[in-house]
């Protein structure tokens, strides 16, 4: 859990930076492509990951405009785009409406209450949890995944490196 805004800034910035890196691999042609019945596509993950920027930060009191958790359709450019702008205003709305006295605070979030700086928390450990989903999904469509926490198995060979097995 969060004690600190600077803190999860920090992380912020950095775990943002890397789904809009993960968006950017996409192909279009592949977002709506399903490799298992009854299991989210790459691009409903992807528009899931951006709405719920929205929605849990609306939920949480914070000005960050809510979305349409259903669009009729999307470009992966126009996903992209929202995703950066919604990122952006989590940062701008937790270091404008929030400090560190209050992420001790509790708030009701999903017919519970929980702490500020653990609805920081959830908000990242979402992201990262669909994400990494999406990782595979890529893989399985024969995208290039980035690395997020080091080196992608293509990224070792494009240093010229064997990946590992």
């Amino acid at each position: 859990m969060y004690r600190k805004i600077e803190d999860f800034l920090s992380d912020w910035e950095y775990e943002s930076e890397m789904t809009a890196k993960v968006f950017e691999n996409l192909k279009e042609e592949h977002l709506n492509h399903s490799f298992h019945t009854n299991n989210r596509t790459l691009g409903r993950l992807a528009w899931h990951i951006t709405h719920s920027l929205g929605e849990m930060m609306h939920r949480a009191g914070l000005p960050v405009d809510e979305m349409n958790p259903e669009p009729e359709s999307l470009t992966l450019e126009t996903v992209i785009a929202l995703y950066k702008r919604d990122a952006e205003a989590v940062k701008t709305a937790v270091k404008s409406a929030w400090n560190d006295d209050e992420l001790e605070d509790e708030i009701p979030m999903y017919s519970d209450n929980w702490k500020k700086g653990y609805v920081l928390t959830i908000l990242i450990r979402h992201q990262t949890h669909h994400r990494g989903q999406m990782t595979v999904l890529m893989r399985q469509a024969g995208l290039k995944v980035p690395g997020i926490y080091g080196p992608s198995k293509e990224e070792w060979i494009e240093m010229g490196m064997p990946a590992l097995p």
